[in-house]
């Protein structure tokens, strides 16, 4: 279904509801959207980015095999859902985003869960974006580093979700900058990168025209926040609640807080060292060091480990 067939076909269902809430004596649709755009909303909005006065925002998805799919599916969503009344007459003018996804050939390839996507342009070929997204994915390339490296000089911001910030860092785009990624990958993060300031327990991090966010349902928030910068906060705000989404991540990065703190394994719960993924004694690999046995959610974090055993302790 297009976002016009859904304008279309939703419209009808919304006056229906309006009025089966009013008949109700329960509060409107236009009640209660008022009441979801709180008065704490803020006047002005910080690092604003400038949108083209006519024409689309061309975002480029860049992706390859094992690409996550909420990393790439929630921002893809927000910037999807955009709409702003007064750029245009037509549904093309109103959706300010262009949205398409770029890799390094045009084969299908899957995402980490099974489903099929078949990029829509190159690095040879796609259109230069003004909006870069990185989802987290297996395959990365000097091809892929050198395109984000070069669509960055022009684009407005690029940003990275989850542990697609590794895929950013690789570019040198973050190096002396602050940045952040999945929490279970904070550790991991800060050792291949010293020279960028890991941030824990924050839902994202912008530094200059390079922003990363944490993990997963992160990049919606962060994808939220770019929307804002273009097109301020009521624009931001109507695009979540046209989504259901209530998260409230996008106006507080801090409501990650709970991740700042890192978790602790005990006896009864092991913690992976590596990724603090818990892990079941049983099944799981382990190592023995200085009289003490870890466990390990894979052969390859216990392999990192036995490698250097004090880096991770």
């Amino acid at each position: 279904m297009t976002r016009r067939d859904f304008v279309l076909i939703s419209a009808p269902c919304g006056a229906l509801a309006a009025l089966a809430a009013c008949r109700s004596g329960g509060p409107s649709l236009v009640e209660t959207r008022a009441h979801s755009e709180s008065s704490s909303a803020p006047d002005t909005v910080l690092n604003p980015l400038t949108p083209p006065r006519s024409g689309q925002i061309p975002v480029a998805f860049v992706i390859s095999e094992g690409t996550v799919e909420i990393d790439l599916a929630g921002p893809w969503e927000v910037f999807k859902d955009v709409m702003v009344p007064s750029r245009g007459r037509t549904m093309e003018e109103q959706m300010p985003f262009r949205l398409y996804t770029v890799a390094e050939n045009t084969t299908s390839r899957k995402t980490a869960g099974g489903l099929k996507i078949t990029p829509d342009y190159t690095f040879a070929n796609a259109p230069a974006p003004k909006v870069i997204v990185i989802p987290a994915q297996n395959g990365t390339s000097d091809v892929m580093l050198e395109w984000i490296r070069t669509a960055s000089r022009h684009a407005d911001v690029t940003m990275s979700v989850c542990t697609g910030a590794f895929i950013l860092a690789k570019t040198g785009l973050l190096s002396g900058k602050a940045a952040t990624t999945h929490h279970g990958e904070y550790q991991e993060f800060a050792m291949q990168f010293p020279d960028i300031q890991v941030k824990r327990g924050v839902r994202f991090v912008e530094a200059g025209n390079v922003a990363t966010s944490g993990g997963l349902s992160s990049g919606i928030d962060l994808a939220l926040r770019e929307v804002e910068r273009y097109f301020g906060h009521k624009v931001a705000a109507d695009t979540a609640y046209n989504m259901e989404y209530q998260g409230q991540g996008w106006m507080n990065a801090g409501a990650n807080a709970v991740y700042a703190k890192a978790a602790v394994s005990t006896d009864e719960h092991p913690l992976c060292p590596v990724c603090s993924m818990e892990v079941d004694r049983a099944t799981a690999p382990t190592s023995v060091y200085k009289g003490k046995t870890y466990y390990f959610c894979s052969g390859a974090h216990k392999a990192a480990f036995d490698a250097a055993p004090e880096k991770w302790l």
